[in-house]
This record gives C-alpha cells, sequence and structure tokens, in this order.
C-alpha cells in the first residue's frame, strides 16, 4: 500500500492524488454577474448540499495551483453576492467542461460555450436554460481556506428558489424522478461520470428501527467464504432475527439440501452461493430462508 505524507507532497500532487481519490463529485455550474452586469459562468466540482432547513449548498472557487490567482466566479461573488447553480447533466457535459476554459474577464461564457440566457427572478445573475435544475441563491458567505495556490473559498450560498425541468419530474410533476435526471460528476484528471438507470441502484435505509448488525449474524454466516461484506451489511440490516418459515417454499433450496444432505460443509458452501444470488436480487427475507437452512 502506497502511504503518502501530505506535507510531503508538492500542490499539484496534492490536488491529483485528492481528486482522483475522493470522487465522484457533483458539478456546480455557477452563473455569476459583477458590479458592471458583466455575466459569467463556470463549473466547479467542490460542490454539495449541506443542509435543508436552511437550504445550505456549498461549493468552492480554489485559488489556481498554477500561478495562485482568483477566478472571476469568486471576483463577481465579492461584487454580487448572488449566484445561480445549474445542475449539470450529460446533455451538456461537452459545453460545460469548455465553460471552463479561462478566457479573459469580460468575456460571456454563455456565448462561448453556446448556452441561453433565462432571467432569474429573485437575483441578478442569469440561469442555463439548457440545465434541468436551476437554484437561484443568495450568498450567505464566503470563506478562505487559504492563501496559497489550490486553497478554496467556501461560498456558503442558501437556496431561495428552485427551477426544475419537466422532463426531469415523474409522472405526477410533484417529484424529481432520479432515473431521468442523468447527473454528471467529476473524478481525477480528465475523468467524469454519468448517472443514468444502467449504474443506479436502490439501499435499504435504516430509519426508526435499528438493524440487527453484523455482529448478531450466526458465526457460519459472518465467517463465510462467499457472502461479501456488501452481503453482510444486506442481512444484518433486517429489524430483528429472521426465524425458518414452516411455509416457505424454494425448489432450489430444496434441491441443494437433497444432494448435498451426506455433506455439510458442502451444502452450507451451496447454499451460502443460492443466498448471495439471492441478496444480490435484493431478495432479503429469501436469503435469510435458505441460510436459515444451514443451520
Amino acid at each position: 500500500m502506497l502511504t503518502l505524507n501530505i506535507k510531503d507532497l508538492t500542490p499539484f500532487q496534492k490536488q491529483s492524488f485528492l481528486q482522483h481519490a475522493i470522487a465522484p463529485r457533483p458539478v456546480c455550474f455557477a452563473s455569476t454577474i459583477d458590479k458592471e452586469g458583466k455575466v459569467n459562468i463556470s463549473p466547479f466540482s467542490f460542490f454539495n448540499l449541506f443542509s435543508s432547513n436552511p437550504p445550505i449548498v456549498i461549493f468552492s472557487p480554489a485559488r489556481r495551483v498554477r500561478d495562485n490567482t482568483t477566478k472571476h466566479t469568486l471576483e463577481n461573488l465579492m461584487d454580487v453576492p448572488e449566484v445561480v447553480i445549474n445542475i449539470c447533466d450529460y446533455n451538456m457535459v461537452q459545453q460545460v467542461s469548455l465553460a471552463s476554459c479561462e478566457y479573459p474577464k469580460g468575456t460571456d461564457e454563455f456565448v462561448k460555450a453556446g448556452f441561453t440566457k433565462e432571467p432569474s427572478q429573485l437575483v441578478k445573475p442569469p440561469r442555463v436554460k439548457e440545465s434541468p435544475v436551476q437554484m437561484e441563491c443568495k450568498v450567505i458567505e464566503v470563506k478562505p481556506l487559504g492563501t496559497e495556490g489550490g486553497a478554496g473559498n467556501l461560498v456558503i450560498a442558501e437556496v431561495l428558489l428552485m427551477h426544475i425541468s419537466d422532463s426531469v419530474l415523474n409522472e405526477d410533476k410533484t417529484m424529481i424522478d432520479q432515473t431521468k435526471l442523468h447527473h454528471i460528476a467529476r473524478l481525477g484528471g480528465d475523468w467524469y461520470c454519468k448517472v443514468d438507470s444502467s449504474n443506479l441502484f436502490k439501499v435499504e435505509k435504516p430509519n426508526i428501527k435499528l438493524g440487527i448488525g453484523v455482529d448478531a449474524l450466526p458465526a457460519s454466516i459472518q465467517n463465510s467464504n462467499i457472502l461479501t461484506g456488501n452481503n453482510l451489511g444486506q442481512l444484518g440490516n433486517v429489524h430483528e432475527m429472521p426465524f425458518v418459515d414452516p411455509a416457505y417454499h424454494d425448489d432450489k433450496l430444496k434441491n441443494i439440501i437433497q444432494y448435498y444432505s451426506i455433506n455439510p460443509d458442502e451444502m452450507e458452501r451451496e447454499l451460502h452461493i443460492y443466498a448471495k444470488e439471492l441478496l444480490e436480487a435484493g431478495k432479503i427475507n429469501e436469503a435469510w430462508q435458505v441460510l436459515l437452512a444451514a443451520n
């Protein structure tokens, strides 16, 4: 394993290792305006949601590692503490990347990148019409994290209005349909990733009831050579230890027990393999019935 003492790295190495490791990062496509009314749009991958009530988002226009200069977005926010955060989807990614070019101050990146200005309702910077979700925000605070190249400047902003395209809403037009909003996210270097239905999956979220925990699982399950850590997490997320259901019927389970009954170790192995298949299909209760048959 490679172990790095961060203080021994150059600013560029720090940036490279951290950005490759801490990923994917959602992209904030920020619209800002200066006191003369000149507009800027620029993407930032140091960005996320930090509070829902009040609704607070934070992004960070870092000082350039190369020459320690600041970005036009940051300068605009000092003039006019308002911003529109436009969420990026896959259909925009190449234009968003183009807008990140370091054009001279005063250049209209809307024009350069081929985007359309849409007037905002509560803030001065315009929205990006092509963005599926646009958030009008007021800036609460800009917090510098340092003065050297690579130092971030946390822009803490409160969301005032959200504009959401019908194209990413559910059938009732009441909520965003996660399968329709194809987010893009930054990784290290030139790498991005795309979120769509082919790589979405659900994880049952523990709420009021507590999961029994991996430590409560029978030793034969905890020490399985077949079941993964993810599988154990699924099994440990039930609210109480399951019991054998006499009414449960599964032909494959029955065949495994009959075929391997003379060899308990082989039977346990086959049952764990089958349980793993069920767990990966999201069939937690069925997997438990299979595993209980081995005990």
